[in-house]
Parts: C-alpha cells; structure tokens; sequence
C-alpha cells in the first residue's frame, strides 16, 4: 500500500466521503444548473444525505444565485476550525461556498491572475469547515485551465486510497448534442486522461424541450450527439436533460428570494446533526415536482453505482494487495 504524506487539503477533506467534480469543455452548456440539480438529487436519496457545493468558477460564480443565496446576508463567517460554508436550508444539509460570498459587491469582476487563482482554491479546499459530508460537489468553469490544474494538484493526496478510505475523486462531463459543444468536450475528456481522474460518465443537457403545458418533450434543439460520444470513448452514458422552463423559472424564483424560507444560514446558528422534513427544504420540494428532477433521479442513480463499481475495485485491489504483502 503506498503511503501518501497528508495535506492541509487532505486533512480537511478526510470528512468528506465522496467528490464529485463536474467538468465541461464549453461555457453555456449548463454546467452550474447541472451541478445543482445533482447536489439536489443527492439530497433526495435519504433523509439525512448532507451534501457540500464547491464554486470554483471564480470570474463568473452563479451557483449562489440559483440557490437563492445572492442576497447580501448571504455571507462567510470565520470559526476556530475555519471558514463556515453557507448552508441554503435550516437542517444543514446543502452548504455552498463561493467566491460571490467573498465580494463586497455581487457585481464586482474579479480580474486575477493564475498565482491569485490558486491561492483562493487552495483556501477553498483546505480552509472550509463543511464537517462530514455524504458528497462534495465541485463546479469548476468551463476548459481546462488554471482552476482545474489547481484543484487537480491540491487534490493529488486523495488520489491514493486505502481500506478506510476506499475512495477517489471522479468527475462527469456536461454536454450539450451540437458538434461545437462535443469538439470542446473532448478536450475535457482528454484532460481527465491525462490527470488520471476517473469519468463516472457523460451528460446530454439541452437535449429537447419540456413543453410547460403537457410535459411532452420535443427534441427541436437535436440528441444523440453525446450518446454518441459516450459510445465512441466507451464512457458510460448518464442520460440526457431537455430544457425545462419549469426548472428555468424556479431558479429563476431562488434568485430573486421568491421561494419562501430559502434563506442563508450561517453554520454557527444551528445544531450539528439536524436533519428535517422535506417541507422544510422548499428549494427541495419545488424542485422534485420538476421533469427535470425525475430525469436527474435516473442520472444520479447511475452515477451512484459508478461510485460503488469504483469503491468495490478499489477495495478488493488493496485487499489483494494486503494480503500479498503480509
């Protein structure tokens, strides 16, 4: 078994069960909505599921906006054991992080190069107090540059696993099914190669469109193309998501503090361990009621299994290894 020399990233992260990182070669396909609609998945497989969302798109985060934490309260607070995430709902099961929670103005640019890049994901990484976590999903912008070099280098420690920690980070790629948005996706797909981080599988957002009146979907936008592309490079195809205005004007809704009780909670105001009722989680609930939602239950689901496929490999692979040795 290889020893690993432990990080202050490592170290922070050693609560969290599984990472999920959640890539796209292309802006505008849907990555950060993706990235919310999993964290909400993973939210509704049990009751006490507690899951952490990592902003990493640090020139354009959107993902306090779609959560309904763009307000002015919304903001980070500094404990003893570090930063505190801020949680979108009273039972702490969903705590975001982003750099909009750090600017004085939500409109404000930030204009920084790479070393100043790194420094705030190192932080990000190392620095936040999200306790013990079911799932960490991280949103990262779209390519392949200095924020995924950054996160991929802080996160090396993790990529050797051991019996108690049977696990590794993965990623899944968000696509959309014209041919510009595949080209760009398979630079993404060849920067996990070269990283050695392993693709749970590929999504095909955009694909049709959930007509508000009778939920018929009609694929007037195309499909098939990141199928297609799944089969190609024998990735596990997660499923595709059609454009819902349903799920467009909640988060719409959540931007604007129109869903009632979406409101920031900062960690040190409540109890560790709380779990609640989905009629305390309207984010949640509203959500669930969405074809998105039954489309992205399907998409978790595999990605779910893919987690277990890993952790079973990884498992009998040290097990074997144990054995050898002694």
């Amino acid at each position: 078994m290889t020893n690993t020399i432990e990080t202050p990233v490592s170290l922070r992260l050693s609560s969290v069960k599984n990472i999920i990182i959640v890539l796209s070669g292309k802006g505008g396909v849907g990555k950060s909505s993706s990235s919310v609609q999993l964290a909400l998945s993973l939210l509704s497989v049990t009751p006490t599921t507690r899951v952490g969302l990592l902003d990493l798109d640090l020139t354009g985060p959107s993902i306090p906006r779609m959560v309904g934490l763009d307000v002015p309260t919304a903001t980070v607070h500094q404990s003893s054991a570090g930063w505190v995430p801020v949680y979108v709902d009273q039972g702490r099961r969903l705590g975001v992080m982003s750099i909009g929670f750090l600017l004085k103005d939500r409109g404000d640019s930030v204009v920084w190069r790479g070393p100043k890049k790194d420094g705030m994901i190192r932080q990000f990484l190392s620095e936040v107090r999200w306790g013990d976590l079911d799932y960490l999903v991280i949103d990262t912008p779209p390519g392949t540059s200095d924020e995924h070099i950054s996160l991929m280098t802080h996160l090396h420690p993790l990529f050797s696993p051991n019996l108690s920690r049977p696990t590794t980070p993965s990623s899944i790629l968000i696509t959309t099914p014209q041919t510009t948005a595949l080209n760009d996706t398979i630079k993404s797909l060849s920067f996990t190669k070269k990283l050695a981080l392993p693709v749970l599988g590929l999504v095909e957002n955009m694909s049709g469109y959930v007509c508000p009146c009778c939920g018929e979907i009609n694929d007037c936008f195309g499909r098939g193309g990141g199928e297609d592309m799944a089969h190609r490079n024998e990735l596990p195809f997660l499923g595709r998501v059609p454009i819902d205005t349903v799920l467009v004007s909640l988060l719409d809704a959540a931007s604007k503090g129109d869903v009632p009780n979406t409101n920031p909670v900062n960690g040190s105001e409540v109890g560790e361990g709380i779990t609640q009722d989905l009629e305390e989680f309207p984010l949640l609930q509203r959500y669930l009621q969405t074809t998105s939602s039954t489309v992205w239950r399907d998409i978790t689901r595999g990605i779910l299994d893919g987690i277990q496929v890993r952790r079973q490999e990884i498992t009998s692979r040290l097990s074997d290894s144990s054995s050898i040795s002694s």
